[in-house]
């Protein structure tokens, strides 16, 4: 047996080779690091992708090959090849590339996000802009997220009052995940997942175990992915997938169950999104599988990004207080000392706008944007990319190319007033949200939610750094992974500003 395997495994790397070399004389690919034989190009990757991608693009031009194992990746990081890729190419580019776990987690790919683009797609992201996130049903969910955040805001005053004190240094990220958390949990579920002591209850505690160990699953393949040809050693573990695809249905079903309960009694649905799917799932012929998968691609998209938006704002506005201040001036003009910011102000707040949009473009939460695949060979620029590539836009590069932004690095919201610069996908050298067929269907309730936060958290507080160290000191750096968190939390001191009884929660129930 040994005989005759060796031979197998001694010829691998001659056929990978041999594989490239067709590729380099069929297609006129994108330049790129020299791909090793059978790993291509995993071994020079550094672990902080999208800057890893921006600095060889620094050096091969803005649309590189990487290869990951024996799959070509393009990486583009202009506006100009981005906007190639979203729009005039999109009908080409507009499919996923989905792993053994995505394929497992999306039930495969009847969700959105994982979804090829196609019938079911176009339905299910009907369901999304038509009914979900239209502008009314977002103005009746608006209690809930004001509800939400003067929760934030009342616990960040209770504990940097404690003892007396008139300010102390608080982890922010701690009440950001907080209050996203339950502000996700009630959109999607309508309900909250507290106790009567106030503390997270069994089925909170399920709901996130369970998301956590869908981020495990997630990455748990990631290697063998890329190389065929080691699959048959990384098997995939159907058990664990079934167990937690067992533990979704279970506390969605137990969730679904209440709510056909509630609405027997009372005769009538709320407007969150759980009621919402379930009216709607005659009219849209949606399958249970299709609710399930599509309402926690609404938990992974919403339960991370507002707090990591918010997160990484509000270092960068300790960092700089003339901006802080110039925010909290147009705060205390347009809001006052008297009462509390409301989503209605808003519009009246340019200034905290145009914060919220430059945090967005220093600071993208999702890097780089998930792959699209290509459904048949296209152009790119001047060069080919074969079906089944994957296309990735490098965001982050893109809105910090000196080409198209004067002082990148800096931190300076004024550029959004000097311009009109749209962040939903119409202008294409700043991409939060993506763009074209896939562009984030949620991405008026991220901006709204993102815009009121960082106003409550500026109008309630002043930030400075904690004792003994500099503005300038606040550290940057990115953890690894598909969406940005900071490598370490921002801390910072928050003192009140406004009387006290403006730090009380003001709770709804609907």
């Amino acid at each position: 047996m040994a005989a005759v395997f060796l031979p197998l495994l001694l010829s691998l790397p001659l056929a990978v080779v041999l594989y490239h070399l067709y590729f380099r004389l069929r297609y006129r690919t994108p330049p790129g690091p020299l791909p090793w034989p059978v790993i291509g190009n995993l071994n020079h990757i550094k672990p902080v992708r999208f800057r890893c991608f921006a600095e060889w693009a620094q050096t091969y031009g803005p649309i590189i090959s990487v290869w990951f194992g024996s799959t070509l990746n393009v990486i583009v990081s202009n506006s100009e090849l981005a906007k190639e890729v979203l729009k005039e190419k999109d009908g080409q580019l507009s499919d996923r590339h989905r792993s053994r776990s995505a394929v497992k987690l999306s039930r495969d790919g009847k969700d959105l996000i994982w979804a090829d683009y196609g019938p079911h797609y176009v339905k299910v992201r009907k369901v999304c802009t038509v009914v979900l996130f239209s502008p009314k049903r977002l103005e009746l969910l608006r209690p809930i997220r004001e509800d939400e955040i003067t929760t934030m805001v009342e616990s960040i005053y209770n504990d940097c009052t404690a003892s007396g004190n008139s300010g102390k240094s608080v982890v922010i990220k701690k009440y950001l995940a907080s209050m996203a958390f339950h502000n996700i949990t009630r959109l999607v579920f309508g309900k909250r997942f507290v106790n009567s002591e106030g503390e997270v209850d069994k089925q909170g505690q399920e709901f996130k175990a369970i998301a956590i160990n869908g981020l495990k699953l997630g990455a748990s393949l990631a290697m063998a992915e890329h190389i065929p040809w080691l699959r048959w050693a990384f098997p995939l573990d159907e058990d664990a997938f079934t167990q937690h695809g067992a533990r979704m249905e279970r506390l969605t079903r137990e969730i679904m169950q209440e709510h056909t309960l509630l609405r027997q009694k009372t005769g009538s649905t709320k407007e969150h999104f759980f009621d919402a799917l379930l009216t709607l799932k005659d009219e849209y012929n949606l399958s249970e599988d299709t609710i399930i998968a599509l309402l926690w691609d609404m938990i992974a998209a919403g339960m991370d990004t507002p707090a990591i938006s918010v997160e990484w704002a509000m270092a960068e506005l300790v960092r700089n207080p003339r901006v802080q201040q110039k925010v909290q001036e147009e705060l205390d003009r347009v809001v006052g000392h008297e009462r509390v910011m409301t989503e209605v102000d808003i519009p009246n707040l340019p200034y905290l706008q145009c914060v919220v949009k430059e945090a967005l473009r220093l600071h993208p939460p999702t890097p780089l944007m998930l792959p699209h695949r290509a459904n048949s060979d296209v152009k790119l620029g001047s060069y080919d990319i074969p079906k089944g590539s994957n296309v990735n836009v490098n965001v982050w590069a893109i809105a910090r190319d000196p080409a198209v932004w004067k002082n990148p690095l800096e931190f300076r919201p004024e550029r959004f007033l000097e311009e009109d610069i749209d962040i939903k996908g119409h202008d294409f050298r700043v991409l939060p949200f993506g763009a074209g067929r896939r562009v984030c269907p949620g991405a008026q309730l991220g901006i709204d939610l993102t815009t009121s936060m960082i106003g409550h958290l500026l109008h309630h507080f002043s930030w400075s750094p904690p004792a003994g160290k500099r503005p300038e000191e606040i550290d940057l750096a990115e953890n690894p992974g598909t969406v940005t968190y900071m490598k370490n939390p921002v801390e910072a001191l928050a003192t009140p500003r406004l009387a006290p009884h403006l730090y009380k929660r003001i709770a709804v129930d609907i």
